[in-house]
Order: C-alpha cells, then sequence, then structure tokens
C-alpha cells in the first residue's frame, strides 16, 4: 500500500472525525508523510535499469542452485491464490485496491524464494491491502515449520476497503501472523526494538523518498547478517538510489514486476521492485 492519502480525509470527513479522535498522532503523522511526498513529485523521477536476468544472479549470490525448487513449489501456488481471490470478487493486480496494487507475481516470487531458503524467523512487511505478499510469506513459513511475520499495515478510511484488509490471507495462519494498525514510521522503531533483530524486511507502504529511506534505514540496522530486504515499486521515487549510496555494502538486484494487466502509470507500465542483501561478517 501506499499510505493514508489525505484525499480520503477529504472524501470521507465523518469517518476522518471519528479516525483523528481515536488516534490523532497517527494524523499528524500521515499529513507530515502525504505533504512530503507531494513536494518530492515535483521533482524529476529516478530512472532504474533492471536485470533480465536477476533472479538468476539471486540465487548465484546464495550459493543457491538454479533453476530453483522453490521457484517451482511457487509456480504451483500462485494460481491457485489468483482463483481463490477471484472466487471473492477480486482480480488481483494493479489498481486493485482503491488506487494501490497487490503484490504481483514477479515481487511475490522473490519474497517466496527468500523465505524459503532463508528460513527467516523473524519477518517484518509494510502495507498489506489484499494481502497477497502476506498470504505468500505465511505459505512459505508453514513449509519452512518455523517463523512469523509481523505486518504493519495504516489501513483506508472507507469500510468497504477496511473490510477487505487481508482477505488474501485467510483463517488459517493466526499463530503466524501479527497484524499491527498503523504506520511504519509510528510502529516500526518499537516493533524493532521489541524483536532485537529482523531476518527478512519487505518495504511496501508509502513509496516517497523520505518513507523509503526511513523504512529501508531502520531495517537495515536491524536486519541480521545474511538477511534480506525487499522493496517494492522501487521505480515510484529516489529512495532506493539514496539508500544505496548510504550503505554501498549492499548487493542488490532492481528487477522488473510481472503484472497481470498493464500499469499506465508507471514507465514501463509494470513498475520495478528491489532485492538487498546483507552481507555475512567475513572471516579473518
Amino acid at each position: 500500500m501506499f499510505g493514508l492519502p489525505v484525499r480520503e480525509l477529504i472524501r470521507h470527513p465523518v469517518n476522518a472525525i471519528s479516525y483523528l479522535a481515536s488516534d490523532p498522532m497517527q494524523i499528524v503523522l500521515t499529513v507530515q508523510d502525504e505533504y512530503a511526498a507531494v513536494r518530492e513529485a515535483k521533482g524529476p523521477p529516478c530512472q532504474y535499469e533492471f536485470d533480465p536476468e536477476w533472479e538468476k544472479r539471486l540465487h548465484e549470490a546464495l550459493g543457491l542452485e538454479w533453476p530453483c525448487p522453490a521457484a517451482a513449489e511457487f509456480q504451483e501456488f500462485w494460481p491457485r491464490l489468483i482463483r481463490e481471490l477471484r472466487d471473492k470478487g477480486i482480480d488481483a493486480g494493479p489498481l486493485a485496491f482503491q488506487w494501490w496494487n497487490d503484490g504481483d507475481a514477479g515481487l511475490s516470487r522473490s519474497i517466496w524464494c527468500l523465505t524459503r531458503h532463508l528460513a527467516p524467523g523473524r519477518i517484518i512487511e509494510t502495507g498489506v491491502a489484499h494481502g497477497v505478499t502476506s498470504r505468500c510469506i505465511l505459505e512459505a513459513v508453514k513449509r519452512n515449520g518455523s517463523g512469523h511475520l509481523w505486518s504493519i499495515d495504516l489501513p483506508p478510511i472507507e469500510r468497504y476497503w477496511r473490510e477487505q484488509v487481508g482477505i488474501a490471507v485467510g483463517d488459517d495462519f493466526a499463530d503466524l501472523w501479527t497484524y499491527i494498525a498503523g504506520s511504519s514510521r509510528r510502529r516500526l522503531p518499537k516493533l524493532l526494538a521489541a524483536l532485537g533483530h529482523v531476518d527478512l524486511f519487505v518495504h511496501d507502504s508509502l513509496h516517497s523518498e523520505r518513507n523509503v529511506s526511513f523504512e529501508l534505514g531502520c531495517a537495515w540496522a536491524a536486519l541480521a547478517p545474511g538477511g534480506a530486504i525487499v522493496a517494492d515499486d522501487v521505480d515510484a521515487s529516489w529512495g532506493l538510489h539514496s539508500f544505496r549510496q548510504s550503505v554501498p555494502v549492499a548487493q542488490s538486484f532492481v528487477c522488473e514486476a510481472e503484472v497481470s494487466r498493464p500499469d499506465t502509470r508507471r514507465f514501463n507500465q509494470k513498475g520495478l521492485f528491489a532485492v538487498l542483501l546483507k552481507p555475512r561478517p567475513t572471516r579473518q
């Protein structure tokens, strides 16, 4: 998700007043984030070159075989998930959740493989929407036999959309999933402090440079050696560029999304995501 736009507050004033009364600090933080995003949008777009062989190179960087058995698992799972959503009246893909996108097949497969290969015990994601990537993580965690997902999400004000948050997850993962309502700026530092470290982090909330830099910076500092970060929609801002300049040791792969239909808002009608690996300490 991209956060809680100010336009929602304007379109739904009654709900907004109730929301403001229940959590005024969240409204203040949301307005600040949205204001910064609007200012950023006036600048030039950041262009990234994607690697058409990112998947093979990622597995090589992890010292894993290619073709990947875990990717084959995903290819069996993905159509089943899409059918489940269609049975619920949801056509997953670009602009399927208000003006936000569901996780695409490429992004979801990268997260699936990282979860299966790294066997992360502590996983955090920001942004849920229908919960497509949440479900992929949880399915992979269940196959691993260990691990837990914490999802930080600022749900929409409109009740219709709030009721669809996480609908792809279903009811079979209650012991593996913790949903935390609120923005990452408010919830992420406290969660990382409580957990001590994170093994896999997925950014899919507000994609402004300000927020991407904040999330990736927090996550990287708490990321265990050998852990990974996946960031969706990196072509939406300069956030990834700024982060990679500040952390040159990060091995990163920019990847082209695999969308179910064109996303006309994107320069390539698909969008980009990125995978970043934190190296293990070298032995002396």
